[in-house]
């Protein structure tokens, strides 16, 4: 009796299983899942034994080893891992390569957390010889200066550079930059942080420097545009950009020029218009603009909304004169909070209280250092001290404390 029911559930639960399209496995890792051997296994662990629903039109439940290496070890996702596999980025069949990768970069000084960063953004890496295709170019980056404190953050953050050539490409790079560069480090570091836009506009940027130098540039400056913003040597129309700012009277022989050239290339024609009607608002003229822009281009580097901020707090607040400005523009670009409004206050009870000559500069309190301005601000005057410190250091605070909070400033 028992055996004809235990045949009858049998006959039942098959027609259930065929009619729903399915079947049940338990899958373990001793028939089929590799063993990793890898000193991140401990991180992202394999399970020993998975349960899962596979339609009968399905091939296969179980992944490519290199797949399932991705998966289990770094984090990555069944789709993300399959585009690499598919894109031929990982295929491998055991973990010894993969493994030898993974343990060259921690003998290197790089932390698993980086590993992980960087096989994610690079997972071809794992299918890479680390003897042959990595090792060179470490030592390359080693023996002209950079430490692997430095390398180590560099190439988490850009590891593309790994893929590429070290003598047809790595190294012409090199010798072009340490060329503007001061050491052979800077153009180390240089040469892996913008490794990417290097190589895109190689061509364009050797023509570029060429003609800065005979421009008239000095190489300090052009080292200095390479490493802050190396778009600007990557750009087309560049020698338009060098005629524009010489025939704004500045001298293509001085730092300032550089600063020149940077403002102008990053602000738009529009987004510069625009800051000039503001500006013109608050009473400057188009030449006080232009003188202005010649005594500190970086002025027009500062926001629209910083600008308003500025000249609300100087003319409406303080009661000040807008062209003051004009002398010392470089004020525009100080911090507000910090820098701009416990200074401004201070000289203002200064020259209520007359302790400051109304004729006096209004902009030289703002070029001091604050060791200085306090000397001489507030220090110097032993009866107001106590006051003018209270005044000072409560708006220091306060912006202190508005930032970490992620608040505005109430002026």
């Amino acid at each position: 009796m028992s055996h004809l029911i235990l045949t009858t559930f049998r006959t039942m639960l098959k027609k259930w299983f065929l009619s729903n399209n399915a079947v049940v496995c338990f899958i373990t890792t001793k028939s089929t899942t590799p063993k990793f051997n890898n000193p991140l296994l401990h991180q992202f662990p394999i399970s020993p034994r998975r349960f899962c629903t596979i339609t009968a039109t399905s091939e296969s439940n179980t992944h490519p080893f290199s797949v399932s290496y991705l998966i289990n070890n770094f984090g990555f996702s069944h789709e993300s891992a399959l585009k690499a596999f598919n894109n031929k980025q990982v295929r491998f069949n055991t973990p010894d390569n993969a493994d030898s990768v993974i343990t060259f970069f921690q003998n290197h000084g790089f932390p698993n957390s980086n590993i992980r960063i960087i096989i994610q953004k690079a997972p071809w890496l794992l299918s890479s010889q680390p003897h042959k295709r990595l090792l060179p170019k470490f030592q390359f980056f080693l023996s002209n200066g950079a430490s692997l404190s430095d390398i180590v953050p560099l190439l988490t953050t850009n590891p593309r550079i790994l893929r590429s050539s070290l003598e047809k490409q790595i190294i012409p790079l090199f010798q072009l930059l340490s060329r503007c560069l001061k050491t052979n480090r800077d153009a180390i570091i240089c040469l892996i942080k913008h490794w990417t836009t290097f190589t895109i506009y190689y061509h364009l940027i050797v023509a570029n420097i060429n003609l800065m130098a005979d421009f008239g540039i000095p190489h300090s400056v052009i080292a200095r545009l390479i490493r802050s913003r190396p778009f600007l040597i990557c750009s087309k129309d560049l020698i338009n950009s060098l005629e524009e700012i010489k025939g704004l009277g500045f001298d293509p022989s001085t730092t300032t020029f550089g600063y020149a050239l940077l403002a102008n290339n990053c602000t738009s024609k529009k987004l510069w218009d625009e800051k000039v009607d503001v500006l013109k608002k608050w009473g400057w003229s188009d030449e006080d603009v232009i003188r202005a822009f010649r005594c500190h281009p970086d002025m027009m580097l500062t926001s629209i909304e910083k600008i308003n901020l500025v000249m609300s707090f100087w003319v409406n607040q303080l009661g000040w004169d807008s062209l003051a400005l004009t002398k010392r523009p470089h004020i525009l670009t100080h911090s507000l909070e910090k820098w701009i409004v416990p200074r401004g206050l201070v000289v203002q009870f200064l020259l209520m209280k007359g302790l400051r000559k109304k004729n006096a500069s209004l902009v030289t309190p703002f070029r001091y250092s604050e060791k200085l301005f306090l000397e001489k601000f507030v220090f110097s005057f032993k009866e107001e001290s106590d006051y003018l410190l209270k005044i000072y250091e409560e708006k220091i605070k306060l912006a202190y404390t508005m930032e970490n909070n992620g608040m505005p400033f109430p002026n």
